[in-house]
């Protein structure tokens, strides 16, 4: 008897470990991925800036579209990825920049099926991840979401341009201007619904939802803006949020 009710008291307390709030764990990209296919039925995958495939391997669809102009991997780590995980025999990959794959082979690929979820981690710079983010808003399902990785630059030094970033050698974090993006769509997209949870150096997250409290800034007033400028209001203009907000934006 002794030691079924020990038994039943470590079950319990490994379900209330489980069903504790995740407060003190940060959420990745991987994750909100994976939560919005799992609890959402969200499926058409696409990812711009697979690098190394860290993300793209491990995501569970059977449409997954990869786009890059210089993937980091082989064929032996396709043929590995595809022991771990079956779904990747579903992959077509797309080595080119994402200008060109969303001119010559979008509107091919998505002609019948929409796109449910798409992560952009391109070039970490304005007007690509704003190109990125509309190309992708073009083909998505009325429930479908983007996400954007690096919307949250901390400093000036993660915050600064490609050439700026290469002539350190590429050391350090570079989150570039992405955040400018989620400003332009809070702006200048009232059709849609953007904000930025505070977790994975800021995850942006885009819904074809109409925005009832959109920012009032222009394509000039926000090409002009310094680090200095987004530093200072940051929470009210990325619309940052706490990784919980998550969970209830989405009704999960």
């Amino acid at each position: 008897m002794r030691k079924l009710q020990g038994f039943a008291f470590r079950l319990n307390k490994k379900l209330l470990l489980l069903a504790a709030p995740r407060k003190n764990i940060p959420m990745d990209r991987l994750e909100i991925i994976q939560t919005l296919m799992r609890k959402k039925k969200l499926n058409n995958y696409l990812e711009i800036g697979v690098f190394n495939g860290h993300i793209f391997f491990r995501i569970k669809s059977d449409f997954k579209i990869a786009v890059d102009p210089e993937f980091r991997f082989d064929g032996l780590r396709k043929a590995g990825k595809l022991f771990l995980n079956p779904y990747n025999i579903y992959n077509r990959y797309y080595s080119k920049t994402s200008d060109a794959f969303f001119e010559q082979d979008a509107p091919g690929l998505f002609a019948r099926k929409k796109l449910d979820i798409s992560l952009i981690d391109g070039m970490h710079e304005y007007a690509f991840a704003l190109r990125d983010i509309e190309n992708a808003l073009h083909y998505l399902s009325g429930d479908g979401v983007i996400i954007v990785h690096d919307c949250n630059a901390l400093t000036a030094e993660s915050a600064c341009s490609f050439e700026e970033w290469k002539a350190r050698g590429f050391t350090g974090t570079w989150n570039g201007d992405v955040w400018k993006a989620i400003l332009h769509i809070r702006s200048l997209r009232k059709d849609c619904t953007a904000f930025v949870l505070d977790t994975d150096h800021g995850l942006g997250i885009i819904t074809k939802k109409p925005d009832h409290n959109p920012l009032d800034l222009t394509r000039d007033q926000i090409d002009q803006l310094t680090f200095t400028d987004f530093n200072m209001n940051r929470k009210e203009w990325i619309g940052l949020k706490p990784q919980e907000y998550f969970n209830d934006f989405f009704r999960i």
